[in-house]
């Protein structure tokens, strides 16, 4: 993984073998800790995605890969255990079949390529619910 930084963007670079997860988590130990993600491309395998449901409960699906990583969306927050992250993606296989949703883990097959917004980390955090959803809260919101 590396980076640069130029002001509040960030652009990101996966390698092969990372996963997509922990390498923006890793992040919050170069003091960056509250980002939103505005897009990501590349070609990742080894990929959970899934949803959740009308009860609180995310169902999930496998996929090997290798995918295409169309876009991804979401954000890093402060959570309950340390750096969260909350990504929304869209993918399409071999066969050029779309699969998107909720992303639990994809790890990097060729390249990952992702632009962050840094953002106050004093802001906003992560707040875990009656659901399987860890809830975003806005810090000093009234």
């Amino acid at each position: 993984m590396e980076f640069i930084r130029e002001g509040d963007d960030v652009i990101l670079r996966l390698d092969p073998g990372e996963e997509i997860h922990a390498s923006i988590q890793s992040l919050a130990e170069h003091g960056i800790k509250c980002a939103a993600i505005t897009s990501g491309i590349g070609r990742v395998r080894d990929i959970r995605m899934g949803y959740l449901d009308s009860d609180g409960v995310y169902q999930t699906r496998d996929h090997a890969g290798p995918m295409e990583l169309l876009s991804t969306q979401g954000n890093l927050v402060p959570g309950p255990d340390g750096p969260f992250t909350h990504l929304h993606t869209i993918m399409s296989d071999n066969g050029h079949q779309v699969h998107g949703g909720h992303l639990y883990h994809a790890t990097i097959h060729v390249v990952g390529e992702l632009h962050l917004r840094v953002m106050d980390a004093e802001s906003m955090n992560r707040e875990p619910t009656n659901t399987d959803f860890v809830a975003l809260k806005f810090c000093g919101a009234e």
